[in-house]
C-alpha cells in the first residue's frame, strides 16, 4: 500500500485460509501471482500477494481455535484518515470494533469494523 490512499476507499484485500499453501498454489496457477513472506512475531508468516513488481493483497492463516468455524473468504481494507477517531463514529451510528485499533509496523494501524448490518471490514490508517 504505497502512498498515501484517500480517506473511504478500499486499499487491500486479503485471503483469509486454513490452508494458505494450497490457496497460493491455486492462485500462483490461475492468476500467476507470487508470494512474498512477511513474518509477525508470534504468528504464522503473513503472506504478500505479488503480480510482477505490484503488491495486491495478502494472504492470512486461519489457525487455531478461534478460527475454527470460520470459513475461508476474501477479507477488504479501506483506507480512514484516524482509525481511533473514526471508531468513534462507528459506535456513534451503530456499528461495533470487532477488533480494537492494533498496530502493524511498517503499514498502519488497523480495527475491524462491523457495520450495523453486520457486514464487516478492515479500516486502516496507512503508516505516512
Amino acid at each position: 500500500m504505497a502512498g498515501e490512499p484517500a480517506h473511504g476507499i478500499f486499499v487491500w484485500n486479503e485471503l483469509n485460509s486454513h490452508d494458505p499453501e494450497a490457496a497460493k498454489a491455486f492462485y500462483a496457477a490461475t492468476l500467476g501471482w507470487q508470494f512474498e513472506p512477511m513474518p509477525i512475531e508470534g504468528e504464522p508468516d503473513y503472506c504478500v500477494i505479488r503480480l510482477g513488481d505490484q503488491r495486491v493483497g495478502g494472504v492470512f492463516e486461519l489457525a487455531g481455535p478461534a478460527f475454527a468455524d470460520i470459513p475461508d473468504h476474501w477479507f477488504s481494507y479501506i483506507a480512514v484518515d484516524d482509525v481511533d477517531a473514526r471508531l468513534v463514529e462507528v459506535a456513534r451510528a451503530g456499528g461495533r470494533a470487532l477488533r480494537p485499533p492494533f498496530d502493524v509496523p511498517g503499514v498502519g494501524r488497523i480495527a475491524i469494523v462491523q457495520d450495523p448490518q453486520g457486514a464487516v471490514s478492515g479500516w486502516i490508517s496507512p503508516c505516512r
